[in-house]
C-alpha cells in the first residue's frame, strides 16, 4: 500500500463519528469562528486564527472541506511519528495505529469536531518532529510542520504554554548540549513565530498589540470561582471603586457563569442593563484584581491551580461536545447566512443537530477510560525497554506525550475550567503512543 493510500484511509478512520452524524461535529463555538470571517468579526474572546483557517478550505461551499483536511493532517502526523521512531513507516502499523485510535480513545471525537481542540495533539506531535525528530526528516516536511505548529499553537491561547512546556522538555531532553540548543531553537521557532501571528491580529482587529488583550478577564473567572478573587473584591471594596463593588455578595460563582451567563455581573450591569461585550469592557479592571490577588493570596493561587490540574487530569470524556445545545442559536444562523441551502438542510437532517448523536455513542465512555487506563502500563513499560536499548528518540518521544498531556491540564483545568472535552481532545495520545513506542522498539533476544 502506498503511503499517500495509508495516511487518506488513516483520515477516513478518524473522521467516523462525522460519517455516523451526516454532518461534521460542531459545538456552539463553532458559530463564533465561523463569524470570524462570514462577519467579518473579531471576537473579543477568540484569535483571529482558527475562523480564517477554516474559510481557507470551506469557501462559502460545504463544512466538510475544513473536516477532510482535519483528517489528512492528523493521519500525516501520525505516519511521520511512525518513521521517524522506527526509521521507516509501515502502512499496516499506520493503520493500526488509527484503529487503536478510532476504535478506543476519543481521538475521532476530536478530529471529527471542527474545533481549535484539534490542534492541541497536533502541537505536541509537530513540536516532537521539529526537535528530537527533526534529523528524519525533509526540508519540506521541516517547513511544512513549522508552519503547522505555529498555526496550531496560535489558534487556542492554551496552546501556548503547552508549546513552552515543549521548549523547556527539548532543552532538558537533549543529549548532547549542543543538540538540546538545537532542539530547543527549533521547538521554540513556531511558538515565537505563534506570539507573532497574535500580536499581529489583535493589534489589526483589537488596536493593541497583545497576546490576548482581554485574557484577564478568563483569568479572574477561574480566580474568583475558586475564592481568592472573590476575597480579594470584598476585602477592597467599596474603596477600589472597581465595577465588580456592586456584586461582591454574589461572588464566587462558576466560572463558566461568571463569563457567560445573561444575568452575570460581567454581562449585566447592577440596575438590570445588558452589557454588550461585557468580558471586553471588564477586562482593565479584571487585570487590576488578578494582579492583587496573586500578590495577596499567591499560596491559594497555587492551590487552586494544582487542584483544578489534577482534576482536569481525572476528567476526559467526549459528552460535552456532542449534543445540540445553543446550536440553533450560536451555529445554525451563521450556515444559513453563510453557505448554500443544501449545506443548512444537511446541519438540520444531522444526528447531533437532531439530539440523537450522544446517546448512540455513549456506550463507548467505558472503552475510553479502559484504554486510558492500559496505556500507563504500557507506556512504563515502553519507556523501560527504551532505556535498556539507549534508544534516546523513544525516550523523548515518551517525554513529549507525558509532559504534553499534563500541561494541557494545566493550561485548561488549572487555568481556565475542568471540562471533559478540554482533556480528551490530548489524552488520546496515551494508548496511540504506547503503540508506537512497542512497535518501533526491537524486542529482546531469549
Amino acid at each position: 500500500m502506498k503511503p499517500a493510500v495509508s495516511v487518506l484511509a488513516g483520515a477516513a478512520m478518524l473522521l467516523w463519528p462525522a460519517l455516523l452524524n451526516g454532518y461534521p461535529l460542531v459545538f456552539s463555538d463553532t458559530g463564533g469562528f465561523l463569524h470570524q470571517t462570514l462577519g467579518p468579526l473579531m471576537l473579543w474572546d477568540k484569535p483571529w486564527v482558527y475562523g480564517p483557517l477554516l474559510h481557507l478550505f470551506h469557501w462559502r461551499v460545504t463544512l466538510w472541506l475544513p473536516l477532510v483536511a482535519q483528517g489528512l493532517v492528523v493521519s500525516y502526523l501520525l505516519w511521520l511519528v511512525q518513521r521517524v521512531l522506527r526509521g521507516a513507516a509501515s502502512p499496516g502499523l499506520h493503520l493500526l495505529a488509527c484503529l487503536v485510535a478510532v476504535t478506543l480513545t476519543t481521538a475521532p471525537f476530536t478530529v471529527a469536531m471542527l474545533m481549535p481542540d484539534l490542534f492541541a495533539p497536533v502541537v505536541v506531535l509537530a513540536l516532537f518532529l521539529l526537535g528530537p525528530g527533526r534529523d528524519a526528516l525533509g526540508f519540506a516536511e521541516t517547513g511544512w510542520l513549522v508552519l503547522l505548529a505555529t498555526v496550531a499553537i496560535a489558534a487556542h491561547l492554551s496552546h501556548l504554554p503547552i508549546a513552552a512546556a515543549m521548549v523547556v522538555l527539548a532543552l532538558l531532553a537533549g543529549l548532547p548540549r549542543r543538540r538540546a540548543v538545537a532542539d530547543a531553537a527549533w521547538v521554540a521557532l513556531p511558538l515565537g513565530a505563534a506570539v507573532a501571528l497574535l500580536l499581529a491580529t489583535n493589534a489589526v482587529g483589537h488596536g493593541r498589540a497583545a497576546v490576548s488583550p482581554h485574557g484577564a478577564t478568563f483569568m479572574l473567572a477561574r480566580l474568583q470561582a475558586d475564592g481568592p478573587a472573590a476575597a480579594v473584591i470584598r476585602a477592597r471594596c467599596p474603596d477600589a471603586g472597581w465595577y465588580l463593588c456592586a456584586f461582591a455578595d454574589r461572588l464566587p460563582m462558576d466560572a463558566n457563569d461568571f463569563l457567560w451567563q445573561a444575568d452575570s455581573p460581567v454581562n449585566r450591569d447592577a440596575q438590570g442593563r445588558p452589557r454588550f461585550l461585557g468580558g471586553a469592557l471588564i477586562s482593565a479592571e479584571a487585570g487590576e484584581i488578578v494582579a492583587e490577588t496573586l500578590r495577596a493570596h499567591p499560596v491559594a493561587v497555587i492551590g487552586a491551580v494544582l487542584r483544578n490540574t489534577w482534576r482536569q487530569l481525572l476528567t476526559a470524556g467526549i459528552g460535552d461536545t456532542l449534543g445540540p445545545e445553543n446550536l440553533a442559536t450560536a451555529l445554525r444562523p451563521r450556515i444559513a447566512e453563510g453557505f448554500p441551502p443544501g449545506e443548512l438542510a444537511a446541519f438540520d437532517a444531522g444526528l447531533q443537530a437532531q439530539g440523537g448523536l450522544a446517546g448512540s455513542v455513549a456506550w463507548l465512555a467505558p472503552v475510553h477510560v479502559a484504554a486510558l487506563l492500559l496505556a500507563l502500563p504500557l507506556l512504563g513499560l515502553a519507556g523501560l525497554r527504551a532505556w535498556r536499548a539507549g534508544n534516546a528518540r523513544a525516550l523523548a518521544f515518551l517525554a513529549f506525550i507525558v509532559v504534553g498531556v499534563a500541561a494541557n491540564a494545566a493550561a485548561t483545568g488549572g487555568l481556565s475550567g475542568v471540562f471533559p472535552r478540554y482533556q480528551a481532545r490530548i489524552a488520546w495520545l496515551l494508548p496511540v503512543a504506547a503503540v508506537l513506542l512497542h512497535a518501533s522498539l526491537p524486542r529482546r533476544r531469549v
